[in-house]
């Protein structure tokens, strides 16, 4: 090192001492990693005597409503124990993929599964039903499962998991089509063959009654005319 640069570096430290400022001639400095810890979870706190915080979420309003004739369903948790803010909703599906609705606030009303709102914004589709090319609409369609009833999942997490029944209709909000457009379910063949096997003795009854009815008929002419003869 040359004599001017040791009297720079000397220059240095002494007016690093003077400013008191660390004697560190680095390009940059990496910033410190942020403090870890869980982003999804329990936090496991303690309090001061070290015993564990709670840690459990309740579902403090489960309400299915009806809203311009769409199938919704309101909700409010509340989580202990974790950071998060917002919820994850999972429609349990027990044959099927469920329907997971994420990153949801800690109150608020969802759509139903399977549920479709029209342009108007009144309900246009229903879940559990299907509309025919001719407008007409019959029972049956991938959401069946989410009626009458459907396991809902709350996520913070903790978690809860609650059953909710799918919310009526009524004359002022529909959360089925409504009309006479709806057309009557299809009778099944167990009831086709209840029917056909009742109705044989029936049938055997009734002819036996009527030869029964003829033979007395044709007695009592037989008398009349043997009663007229004589």
């Amino acid at each position: 090192m040359s004599k001017v640069l040791r009297a720079c570096a000397a220059a240095l430290l002494a007016a690093s001492a003077v400013l008191g400022v660390p004697a560190v001639a680095s390009a940059a400095v990496a910033p410190s990693p942020s403090p870890s810890g869980p982003l999804y979870g329990c936090l496991g706190d303690t309090d001061e005597y070290g015993a564990p915080l709670p840690c459990d979420l309740t579902v403090t309003l489960l309400q299915p409503v009806c809203d311009n004739d769409v199938p919704k369903l309101s909700y409010a948790v509340d989580a202990k124990g974790t950071p998060n803010t917002t919820v994850t909703i999972t429609w349990v599906n027990p044959s099927g993929a469920s329907v997971v609705q994420s990153g949801l606030p800690l109150t608020g009303t969802v759509l139903w599964p399977g549920a479709v709102v029209g342009p108007d914004g009144k309900g246009a589709d229903w879940p559990g039903w299907t509309q025919l090319a001719d407008g007409s609409w019959v029972e049956g369609d991938e959401f069946d499962w989410v009626r009458p009833s459907v396991t809902v999942n709350f996520a913070v997490n903790p978690e809860a998991t609650m059953s909710v029944g799918y919310p009526p209709s009524s004359p002022q909000c529909l959360t089925n089509p409504g009309g006479s457009e709806v057309l009557a379910a299809p009778v099944s063949n167990q009831v086709l063959s209840a029917t056909g096997s009742e109705a044989g003795p029936l049938l055997w009854i009734g002819g036996a009654l009527l030869v029964v009815g003829a033979g007395v008929v044709t007695v009592v002419t037989i008398q009349r005319r043997r009663h007229e003869a004589a």
